[in-house]
C-alpha cells in the first residue's frame, strides 16, 4: 500500500471513529411496554430501534444493547458490500455454481446469486466470496468500517460463524446508519445493490429490509434481525438479539420486532 493510500486510510478511520463516537452521545430511552413480546415469547434479549439520524434511540433491556455477539447472518450485509468493492462477484446477478454437496437446508443446494442467498442465508455463497475476497482485503475494510471488534481471526470463510468478531446491537444500529447515510467506503451502486436485495415487503406505505442471523455453530445461540423501514419519507433503524434454544425458538426473531414495529405505527 503506497503512502497516499496509508493516509487515505487513517482519515477513513478517524472519520468513522468520530461518527461512533456521536453516536454513543445518543439518548437512551428504555421501553419497558415491549417486554409483554419478550415474556409473550418466553425469551430473553434486547431491541433497539431509532429514526435515521436522530438524537434518540428507544430500546428494551438497555444493559444487553452493549453486549457482543458473533453477527452469524448478518454478516452478509457488510459481505455483500465487501464482495461488490472487490470485484468477488460483479453484481446481484452473477452465478456462483453449486458445488453438488448436500447441505443443510434444500435452498442451498442449487446455483446462487446474490439475490438468492441473502433470501435463502446461503452460508457456502458468502464463504465462497469471503474466500475471492481474501484475508489482507476482509480486514482492510473490517477496520476502515469500524464494524464490531474488527477482529477478523485466520479462518476467511467462518469468522463470522465461529471467530472472533463480535458486534453488539447498538454496533449493528451504528453500522446500518452509515450504510443508510453512505459513509462506508463503498460505491453508491454497490450500496443500492445490497439494499435492494435486503428487501422483504413493500407497500403503499412502507419498504422493509432486514436480514437474520443464528449463531447455530457454537455453544450460547444467538438469534439476530437486523434492517429498516422507509415509511412516509422517514426510515426506521431496527436491531434484536434473543437468546435461542435451537430453531423453534427462531421464528421470535421477526415476530417481536414486528409486533414492535407495528405498536410503534412503523410496519403497518
Amino acid at each position: 500500500m503506497n503512502k497516499i493510500a496509508k493516509i487515505l486510510v487513517l482519515i477513513i478511520i478517524q472519520v468513522s471513529s468520530l461518527i461512533a463516537q456521536l453516536n454513543n452521545d445518543k439518548v437512551f430511552i428504555e421501553n419497558e411496554n415491549w417486554s409483554e413480546f419478550y415474556n409473550s415469547a418466553k425469551v430473553n434479549g434486547t431491541f433497539v430501534l431509532t429514526k435515521l439520524n436522530s438524537d434518540s434511540i428507544f430500546c428494551f433491556n438497555k444493559n444487553r444493547t452493549d453486549s457482543s455477539f458473533l453477527p452469524a447472518s448478518t454478516f452478509k450485509i457488510i459481505n455483500s458490500l465487501i464482495s461488490l468493492e472487490t470485484k468477488a462477484i460483479e453484481d446481484e446477478n452473477e452465478i456462483i455454481k453449486w458445488d453438488g454437496q448436500k447441505r443443510f437446508l434444500e435452498n442451498w443446494n442449487q446455483d446462487q446469486n446474490l439475490r438468492s442467498a441473502i433470501k435463502y442465508s446461503c452460508v457456502w455463497f458468502y464463504q465462497e466470496l469471503a474466500r475471492r475476497v481474501g484475508k489482507e482485503k476482509m480486514q482492510y475494510y473490517l477496520d476502515v468500517c469500524n464494524y464490531g471488534n474488527s477482529k477478523m481471526g485466520d479462518k476467511i470463510d467462518t469468522f463470522w460463524l465461529e471467530g472472533d468478531i463480535r458486534i453488539s446491537a447498538k454496533e449493528q444500529i451504528k453500522f446500518l446508519t452509515n450504510f443508510l447515510n453512505k459513509t462506508l467506503p463503498f460505491s453508491d451502486r454497490n450500496f443500492e445493490i445490497v439494499k435492494n436485495i435486503m428487501l422483504i415487503d413493500s407497500t403503499d406505505k412502507y419498504k422493509y429490509y432486514a436480514k437474520t442471523g443464528w449463531t447455530a455453530r457454537v455453544e450460547r445461540e444467538i438469534g439476530w434481525y437486523v434492517g429498516f423501514v422507509e415509511r412516509l419519507g422517514e426510515t426506521w433503524i431496527f436491531a434484536i438479539n434473543i437468546d435461542m434454544n435451537g430453531i423453534d425458538d427462531a421464528k421470535y426473531r421477526i415476530e417481536i420486532t414486528e409486533s414492535i414495529l407495528k405498536q410503534e405505527g412503523i410496519l403497518n
